[in-house]
């Protein structure tokens, strides 16, 4: 079976790596999963999001000006998607962020900007879903065809929360998200392709996936078309911004020290300086050192200094330690000696870096770590792949592909001494399903709540809390002599419900686990749709508004050009023409927010300058080239 549309007939389907910095879109195309280029031709989108006077940007266009415009420029939204305001881990990447976050209803964070003149407040999911919709239309506009469905990937230690707010983030742009799939396991599956996965030996392959935001490491068997993950291990927090980061603080602090003076309260200045420390950052994976010349940084003082390589993994070094330790776990907690992963597979931006390479080649004993995909596409390619499959589209090899995933964390419920009674461990296979018997703890108890939570600690509050719900009603009776069974039921999302039954009684009561109060209730969602269905409208009357200023402009100097170069025009029609582009250039310079009907008028008014001169000529010979 080969072919572009699917079985059905309906919309396209896609695969999207919506990244922390970038995000990357493909497709099955031609017979073949193909990435897709963005309108710049290029194969991955900065996940940025600006809003200005005039428009709203996403992608390419809003990271070339976030220097003039850093507070209204937003991006890192997947670090803030799922979360709480006061996750440390949120408080602690707002220092670094020029752009402002608050707290919003249910404790979520919102960032707020202005927007042609006013505050607004945007959530992480509406932000998110501002890419997505990029993607999507990137898809669409190369695909020529409708795009409805999509799998979209995310890292492999994302709790529920986060995995449902991505989920949510794709109802908003329009998408139906088919399934939500690790961003490893996606890489999993690239690998599979990129290999042929033709051998009927299995191969145990340890993907190394360190990106701009998150980092995560897989360990898969992978034979023929069937690649099951072993066992995960992660930290959503830890990538090539917390690198970033680091370098900013140091070159901060030297600024600090030589120059007497603290940027660190100057928007513009830090996001300058960031800037160079990814271009820094980059050219060391090839160089030993780089300069980081930043002229007038600062209160017209400029930034001459360099950074080494030895340096740059000394500010980093408790950040690749940290991946190498994270590496061991999983390959303990796959069941294997590190002697018997056959090969290392390197995925994302920052594991481009050399130390990193060095530590991983050490840790495995000298094997060599291989890109044997491709580091920064490998990710979307396998969630096309997926969504080929999920969809009826693309080749055999497409639809015979079998995947097994894990959950990357435990799942339980607090017992009645505050103990987490784990149901599900993590890295179990999923989807799967788990049947336990409990019992009231108290005598003549009526009522039991069951809190569910997400984690490894062994104190239950001190873990990633999922919702709870209660059974109430249950008859009167001794301590112990109530009993219940309580169900945990993972699907392939990774999404979890939970529920019980009074056994005897038959009461039953259930949750699904979708991040209690941080997940976005319907009526939200539905505002959010309208809201983003609206901002696009916008977005397409403004450009619209710039095709039509972008018109005259052209008819301006087209009929400037072309009177200044023909022969036999009168100087009095010259000058009349000269003046008529005079004055429009400076209306436009005046005007430059005006309708299109305005535009379209002016234009009028210079063809009535314009069309008599050229009609004059074309009755003394054609020495005047009309215009079109």
């Amino acid at each position: 079976m080969a072919g572009n549309g699917n079985r059905n007939g309906n919309g396209r389907a896609i695969g999207i790596d919506l990244g922390t910095t970038y995000s990357c879109v493909a497709a099955w195309q031609h017979d073949r999963i193909e990435i897709i280029p963005n309108d710049q031709g290029n194969r991955t989108t900065p996940s940025q999001v600006a809003f200005t006077a005039a428009e709203r940007l996403i992608g390419d266009a809003a990271k070339n000006q976030v220097a003039n415009n850093p507070i209204n420029t937003i991006y890192d939204a997947k670090r803030l998607i799922g979360c709480r305001f006061s996750d440390p881990t949120v408080q602690r990447d707002i220092m670094f962020w020029p752009f402002k976050v608050i707290p919003g209803d249910g404790h979520k964070p919102v960032v707020v900007v202005t927007y042609k003149g006013e505050e607004k407040r945007f959530s992480p999911e509406e932000i998110s879903s501002m890419v997505l919709t990029k993607m999507k239309d990137i898809a669409k506009a190369y695909l020529g065809s409708t795009v409805t469905d999509a799998v979209v990937t995310v890292p492999a230690y994302f709790n529920d929360s986060q995995r449902q707010a991505t989920k949510d983030a794709g109802t908003i742009a329009g998408l139906n998200v088919m399934r939500i799939i690790n961003e490893p396991t996606a890489a999993a599956i690239a690998y599979g392709f990129y290999k042929g996965a033709a051998s009927s030996v299995a191969k145990n392959v340890l993907i190394f996936d360190f990106g701009g935001g998150t980092f995560d490491v897989t360990v898969a068997t992978i034979k023929e078309d069937v690649i099951e993950v072993k066992a995960t291990a992660g930290d959503t927090h830890l990538g090539g911004q917390d690198i970033d980061n680091r370098m900013v603080n140091h070159f901060v602090s030297e600024f600090k020290l030589k120059k007497g003076k603290d940027i660190s309260g100057d928007p513009k200045a830090i996001r300058r300086l960031r800037t160079s420390c990814e271009r820094a950052k980059r050219i060391l994976s090839s160089s030993l050192e780089t300069p980081i010349d930043i002229e007038s940084l600062f209160e017209g003082i400029d930034l001459f200094s360099t950074i080494t390589r030895a340096k740059f993994e000394q500010l980093n070094m408790y950040l690749f330690s940290r991946c190498m330790e994270l590496v061991e776990k999983c390959v303990s907690d796959a069941k294997m000696d590190k002697s018997s992963v056959d090969e290392v597979v390197l995925v994302g931006g920052s594991s481009r870096i050399h130390k990193v390479q060095q530590m991983l080649q050490e840790f495995f004993e000298g094997k060599e770590v291989r890109k044997t995909i491709n580091l920064d596409e490998a990710v979307a390619y396998g969630a096309a792949a997926l969504a080929a499959k999920l969809n009826g589209e693309g080749n055999d090899k497409v639809q015979n592909v079998v995947f097994v995933d894990v959950t990357p964390l435990s799942l339980g419920i607090e017992s009645n001494l505050g103990v987490m009674d784990v149901f599900i461990p993590r890295n179990t296979p999923i989807p799967t399903r788990t049947e336990k018997i409990r019992w009231t703890a108290y005598d003549n108890q009526t009522s039991v709540p069951f809190r569910v939570y997400q984690g490894e600690r062994s104190k239950a509050r001190d873990n990633n809390p999922l919702g709870q719900f209660e059974l109430q009603g249950i008859p009167a009776v001794p301590r112990g002599a109530a009993k219940f069974k309580v169900w945990f039921d993972i699907d392939e999302n990774g999404i979890t419900n939970v529920s019980a039954e009074h056994i005897g009684s038959g009461l039953k009561n259930k949750i699904t686990i979708t991040g209690a109060k941080r997940k976005l209730p319907k009526y939200q969602i539905e505002k959010m749709v309208k809201d983003a269905k609206k901002y696009k409208r916008e977005d397409e009357e403004y450009m619209t508004k710039v095709g039509a200023r972008n018109d005259l402009e052209n008819y301006a100097y087209d009929i400037r050009n072309t009177t200044r170069c023909a022969a036999g025009i009168e100087a009095a029609d010259k000058m009349e023409i000269e003046k008529a582009f005079e004055s429009t250039m400076k209306w436009l310079e005046s005007n430059k927010l005006a309708n299109v009907d305005a535009f379209k008028e002016k234009i009028e008014e210079l063809e009535m300058i314009y069309n008599p001169i050229v009609a004059k000529m074309h009755s003394a010979g054609p020495s005047i080239v009309e215009l079109d």
